[in-house]
């Protein structure tokens, strides 16, 4: 019943749990008042803060007594709820002695909203076993678009959630019901391990995990059948790498653990060139206005270099090479003996004698456009600094037929999910290829309007996305943020640290996930969105359990989700497919 002794109000309650009766924290709750005139108000709610003590006694050495039989004292068992709505918007208080019950059927929908919502996905489940659902059209860009989820490394399994939601989302029927399976995607950027590269593989470890999890619970069916989702790897997966260094006619994929499957990638000299992929090979172009406007006019310059021809490699007509040049990175010619740049190393040494080396030493004037050396010396030198980086993957000595099929694409025909591969590059190389790629989806869609849905996932948003300083990256990502939704393009984000990443990115997401905090980084703006109980919690959630945030639920709820039936490493890949080692001989002897 609602407490007497404690303030009832509209958006918060206290009551008291009857003998024999548990309630914990993040249970969802209903109660019913009546007006003067009558008439009913319904006040749901989640439970987030639970107490006991004792109710008779003055001191707190009382209680050695009080268990002791020497003073008579009862036990109050009280907990407070933070209203998650009233219907109908009437906002008058419970009233003291109302009954609070247990929300569940359609309390459970009205204390979620989710008679609200059109289409909905599992978003995990509650405490007592019961689904979170989300609002789709909170996450596809219709009323609202964006995740954004954060945690700190390792222990907040930010990733994972994330794919539980693309695993929700792909197999839960929401696309079905919409009739929108056949054209929503997902784009995953893998940068860490090759953790991601077995998602088409079932794990032989779910069985045993969640039956684990059902006995302990005391449930009758399991986390993916309470779900309705099933126990199933991603399907129609692609993998893409980047190629092993060095040249040559073999381009494999530079990954350890996957032997097949998976595809490398590269960029031509020329793609390069024609689709101005040079500032994305520089993280801090606007720490200098000048080598800003260097960096512009060079891209210009190269895509003007690159028009007129289709071949994998560019030619020039003014810069002859000196020996050394010609021994050490085997420069060639075409047939009208212009000099043929076949390498990324080749691009830049041309560059250099375009800005530097030129008419002894001037440069040419229509390249240098009146900078000073000191600016050119280091764009130069910047480019140096990532050509070991960039060389694998941005190539000229390609055939056609090689540059077509090593060409990424994000949106092939038959896949559902592009996995690309870049824990193993650099910093600069990693943000050059996240740049270019979302830059090239971003243009596709504003050039074909919303065709389909393409989910991101992105880890690591403080590097790509920092608070302070600009970059081509950020950039894209700030257009993906606030106009991606329009055209199709959900940014499903995650980061350790909120508080470092630009606050428009953060601000877009329509649903905020937490998983556990560093308890002062929780205390910043950013989580604000957080009730102060549900900020202190934050420091002690397990692996597997998130605070998830929606427009349709002003406070967050707590889930739970089950493990990968994914694999999430080789060792954990389920060669037997669900089967044991008797029964797969016994169907090899048939």
């Amino acid at each position: 019943m609602v407490l007497g002794t404690e303030d009832a109000t509209p958006v918060s309650f206290w009551f008291a749990v009857l003998s024999g009766a548990s309630v914990q924290m993040d249970d969802l709750v209903a109660v019913e008042t009546r007006k003067p005139d009558g008439s009913r108000v319904h006040f749901y709610g989640i439970v987030d803060h639970v107490r006991t003590r004792h109710e008779g006694v003055s001191f707190d050495s009382d209680v050695q007594d009080v268990v002791a039989g020497l003073l008579p004292a009862s036990v109050s068992y009280a907990a407070r709820v933070l209203v998650t709505r009233v219907d109908p918007e009437d906002f008058i208080p419970p009233q003291p002695g109302d009954r609070v019950r247990h929300a569940t059927g359609d309390s459970l929908k009205l204390a979620l909203s989710a008679d609200k919502m059109d289409y909905s996905f599992a978003g995990g489940l509650l405490a007592d076993g019961q689904v979170l659902p989300i609002n789709y059209q909170f996450v596809n860009g219709e009323q609202g678009g964006h995740i954004n989820i954060s945690g700190i490394s390792g222990v907040a399994t930010k990733t994972s959630y994330a794919l539980f939601l693309l695993h929700s989302i792909f197999r839960g029927g929401v696309l079905e019901r919409r009739g929108e399976g056949h054209n929503t995607r997902a784009l995953i950027f893998n940068v860490k391990g090759e953790d991601l590269l077995f998602l088409d593989q079932p794990n032989r470890k779910v069985t045993d995990k969640e039956g684990t999890v059902e006995a302990r619970k005391g449930w009758s069916q399991g986390r993916y059948p309470r779900l309705n989702l099933p126990v199933t790897p991603f399907r129609d997966v692609q993998f893409l790498a980047p190629p092993k260094g060095g040249s040559g006619e073999a381009i494999v994929p530079d990954v350890e653990q996957r032997a097949e499957g998976v595809t490398p990638f590269v960029f031509t000299l020329r793609e390069f060139a024609a689709k101005r992929m040079l500032p994305y090979v520089f993280s801090d172009a606007s720490a200098s206005l000048n080598l800003g406007f260097v960096i512009g006019n060079i891209e210009e310059k190269l895509a003007r270099l690159s028009a007129g021809d289709t071949t994998p490699y560019l030619t020039v007509d003014d810069w002859t090479p000196d020996t050394d040049v010609l021994i050490e990175e085997d420069v060639r010619f075409d047939e009208m003996g212009r000099t043929r740049l076949t390498t990324f190393s080749q691009l830049i040494s041309y560059l250099e004698f375009k800005l530097l080396d030129q008419n002894d030493g001037e440069g040419d004037p229509k390249w240098v456009l009146k900078q000073n050396q000191g600016t050119l010396r280091a764009f130069v030198r910047r480019l140096r600094g990532v050509q070991k980086h960039l060389t694998p993957l941005v190539r000229g000595d390609l055939t056609a037929q090689q540059a077509e099929r090593y060409r990424p694409d994000l949106l092939r025909r038959g896949v559902q999910t592009s996995v690309v591969d870049i824990h193993k590059l650099g910093a600069h190389a990693q943000s050059f290829v996240v740049g270019v790629l979302l830059r090239d989806l971003f243009e596709h869609k504003e050039k074909y309007g919303r065709q389909d849905t393409v989910f991101v996932v992105l880890d690591e948003l403080n590097k790509y996305a920092p608070r302070e300083g600009d970059s081509p990256i950020k950039d894209v990502l700030l257009d993906i943020a606030e106009r991606g939704r329009s055209l199709g393009i959900i940014l499903i984000g995650a980061q350790q640290t909120a508080s470092e990443v630009e606050r428009r990115i953060v601000s877009n997401a329509a649903i905020r996930v937490v998983g556990r905090l560093d308890l002062a980084e929780a205390e910043r703006p950013e989580y604000r969105f957080l009730p102060q109980s549900f900020r202190g919690r934050a420091g002690i959630l397990q692996p597997g359990t998130m605070l998830v945030s929606q427009p349709d639920v002003p406070n967050p709820v707590l889930v739970n989700y089950p493990f990968p039936a994914w694999a999430t490493r080789k060792d954990e890949v389920d060669d037997l497919n669900g089967q044991s080692a008797q029964d797969v001989g016994e169907d090899w002897l048939r």
